[in-house]
């Protein structure tokens, strides 16, 4: 499939502004699990194994916490749900006006927009808070005070 096949079936995908059905959930990606299978965490808090259809593999990249469309799949064991659609920023606004959106995505929302809130009065902050954080690996790292560690050393 050329570049342009592509850009032009991803467009095409994303043009769509339905209502979700009953059958229908949306969820906030966890993390990836490997084979296109993804964990999501719906708006109650559960968690669960998602797959991506074929039709996205190749096309559309998504990324810890973006939200999705998934349609239920009653036979499934491990994977409950399948991937119908990745919600952009204009389905969010869309989805908002017609009240469909789930109010408890509201609140992580607002916490992923700013992670690491700028104290407004401290002007001498570090260069640490406009560093890149990215979304895709667990924060492992914790901020070690440099001083505590040098007088232990003497």
């Amino acid at each position: 499939m050329s570049k342009v096949t592509k850009r032009k079936h991803v467009t095409k995908l994303q043009e769509d502004f339905s209502i979700p059905l009953e059958s229908q959930s949306i969820v906030q990606l966890v993390e990836p699990r490997g084979n296109n299978l993804h964990e999501v965490s719906d708006s109650t808090g559960e968690r669960f194994l998602v797959s991506m259809p074929s039709i996205f593999r190749n096309n559309v990249y998504v990324k810890r916490g973006d939200f999705v469309l998934v349609a239920s799949i009653p036979e499934g064991d491990k994977v409950k749900a399948e991937i119908i659609k990745v919600l952009t920023e204009e389905h969010i606004k869309y989805y908002r006006s017609q009240s469909v959106w789930p109010k408890e995505f509201d609140k992580t929302e607002a916490e992923d927009k700013d992670p690491h809130p700028v104290n407004k009065s401290n002007n001498d902050s570090d260069d640490d808070d406009d560093l890149f954080i990215n979304t895709n690996r667990n924060n492992q790292y914790t901020n070690i005070d440099s001083s505590s560690t040098s007088d232990s050393d003497d």
